[in-house]
């Protein structure tokens, strides 16, 4: 597993990667259509405060990895294709990019339901700060780090 720079060859994949529809609802977030995605990234990798890196697997584009907002909310945030699901990538990524981005504290939001990206983060150090109650709209945990 490596990290590295986004390059333009990898936002296809990205776009194939955020259009499953077994990842959407295990992030319980939205895919997008071609044209909102590429403007997504477009304002991403113009903006000078997001450090986004391309998660490379066996030389393939595994998945992305992002740290964003104001400086005392920062989140992470990552996808990681189906394809390379179960291999511990998304935990060795998150690991590796905690080294780019010393920011502290750090926090990631993940759907109630997506035990794995839970478990990731706790793996690598994040705490569990908030679980607002189910049923009240906002069905995700919130974990810290720092």
């Amino acid at each position: 597993m490596l990290l590295r720079e986004v390059e333009p060859s990898d936002l296809p994949v990205f776009f194939e990667h955020q259009a499953d529809p077994e990842a959407v609802r295990m992030a319980a977030f939205p895919s997008r259509d071609r044209p909102a995605f590429d403007a997504h990234w477009a304002r991403v990798l113009a903006d000078g405060t997001v450090v986004a890196r391309t998660i490379l697997a066996g030389g393939r584009v595994a998945g992305n990895i992002v740290c964003f907002g104001p400086p005392e909310a920062r989140e992470i945030g990552y996808w990681i294709g189906r394809a390379f699901w179960g291999r511990g990538i998304a935990t060795g990524a998150v690991a590796a990019f905690l080294e780019v981005v010393p920011h502290r504290p750090l926090f990631g939001h993940v759907a109630r339901h997506n035990a794995v990206s839970i478990r990731v983060l706790e793996k690598c150090g994040f705490r569990a700060v908030s679980e607002p109650p189910a049923g009240h709209g906002m069905d995700e945990i919130v974990l810290r780090m720092g």
